[in-house]
């Protein structure tokens, strides 16, 4: 069972850059955001989930205020709300407030839109593959969950009132959870031995080390003056005292010419061809580079390490699997958007990449209302720190305007706003 604190994400989320073109809302009831299969998602819903999606933004920077951006286009309750709030912007002009609760509305009426919408798809998906849930298993999901993440109801009360969902919100979420698992669970997510063979023998190189060498050379930029550094190493003088005299390359010049930890190829083709064919130990050279003549000496020499497939095992069983999830989720999300997204109205000041007809602005930007909101010092979300997966408060999931899940087509069951 997943958190209740942490519920994962049930799709990706989209931050609309810019509102549907005009009429794309045209047939959506005045006290509704949208329609899904002729079900309206109310107002009133949006509104509770753009406050528990406020909510969870604000709990990231403790006493930040909750600014909820609910009555676009002109957000005069946001600016009124902002300089009573925030002292600091009292004399702040409205049109720049304006402008700041308009990208924060964006970043959160983005998110809540997909879920609420989303929600609708899922469960209608569900109901025409003869997926079924009942209300005791629901039951059963939740109290699992929450004895694994509260000690006392009291803990329980505490969390609900912080994040500003309601019992029934937490339900809906356990539901559309399970049911969307469900629907991922029809897609191949079991990884096979034959499957970690193939991908161990074709990923050798991720389970082990390759060859490794230290040496030393010198560079020169003639042949004649390699042989000269090749003598004097000969006679006795150091590596220190003839790569600072005749060496041309100017990271191990001053080192004694010293290089560790090469592999095979990291260097000149011809210096790491002589290298990795010498023996320890031996004096090599001249041989001729791209870059001219060197002089070398191999002084270690690290055997090639290879992890076994046993030890490999696990490690690839985990990358395949979230593969597999990652497909498995994908398909899901391609069914339903091919399923209801034609049957999916929204209005104009509401409409993102769920909505039939959107069409994302030629410039869209996908970054978040802080920018702007930050130069300001208005409260403005970080994209994403209303998703399902903020911690404080596990932000939009569909309770309100919540599809049943016995129609063929979703059926609004709204709760009131807080």
């Amino acid at each position: 069972m997943k958190s209740l604190r942490s519920i994962p994400a049930l799709c990706a989320f989209f931050v609309a850059g810019a509102l549907c073109v005009a009429g794309c809302g045209s047939t959506v009831p005045s006290n509704s955001v949208a329609v899904v299969a002729g079900n309206p998602i109310s107002l009133q819903a949006f509104n509770h989930w753009m406050f528990v999606a406020a909510k969870g933004q604000a709990a990231q920077s403790p006493g930040q205020p909750v600014i909820v951006p609910n009555d676009p286009p002109n957000f005069t309750k946001c600016v009124a709300q902002v300089k009573a709030d925030i002292p600091s912007l009292k004399k702040t002009a409205d049109k720049t407030l304006k402008a700041d609760c308009g990208q924060l509305f964006t970043s959160l009426s983005g998110q809540v839109m997909d879920f609420l919408i989303k929600a609708y798809w899922y469960q209608a998906d569900a109901h025409k593959l003869g997926i079924k849930l009942t209300d005791a298993q629901v039951n059963a999901a939740l109290a699992t969950a929450k004895k694994g993440q509260f000690s006392t109801n009291a803990q329980y009360q505490a969390f609900l009132k912080s994040s500003g969902q309601t019992a029934q919100d937490i339900l809906f979420r356990i539901r559309v959870n399970q049911i969307y698992s469900k629907l991922t669970a029809r897609h191949p997510t079991t990884v096979t031995t034959a499957a970690i063979a193939t991908y161990y023998a074709s990923h050798k190189s991720q389970f082990g080390t390759p060859e490794m060498r230290n040496m030393r050379i010198v560079l020169t930029k003639t042949a004649a003056q390699a042989s000269k550094a090749k003598s004097a190493l000969q006679h006795g003088q150091s590596w220190a005292k003839v790569a600072k005299k005749y060496s041309t390359d100017p990271t191990t010049k001053s080192k004694g010419g010293l290089l560790t930890g090469v592999t095979a190829g990291q260097q000149d083709a011809a210096l790491s061809t002589a290298a990795f064919a010498a023996p320890a130990n031996k004096l090599l050279g001249p041989v001729k580079g791209q870059f001219g003549y060197y002089v070398l000496e191999v002084i270690k020499i690290t055997p090639a390490t290879q992890r076994s497939l046993a030890a490999s095992s696990a490690l690839i069983k985990q990358t395949l699997s979230s593969q597999l999830t990652t497909a498995a989720q994908t398909a899901v999300d391609n069914h339903a958007k091919k399923d209801w997204l034609k049957q999916t109205t929204c209005r104009a000041q509401y409409a993102m990449a769920d909505c039939n007809g959107y069409k994302a602005p030629k410039t869209s930007s996908t970054s978040s209302a802080a920018g702007a909101a930050s130069a300001t010092g208005t409260a403005a979300a970080p994209t994403g720190t209303a998703t399902v997966s903020t911690a404080t408060t596990a932000a939009p999931t569909a309770t309100t305007a919540a599809p049943t899940a016995t129609t063929a087509a979703p059926t609004a069951t709204t709760t009131a706003a807080p």
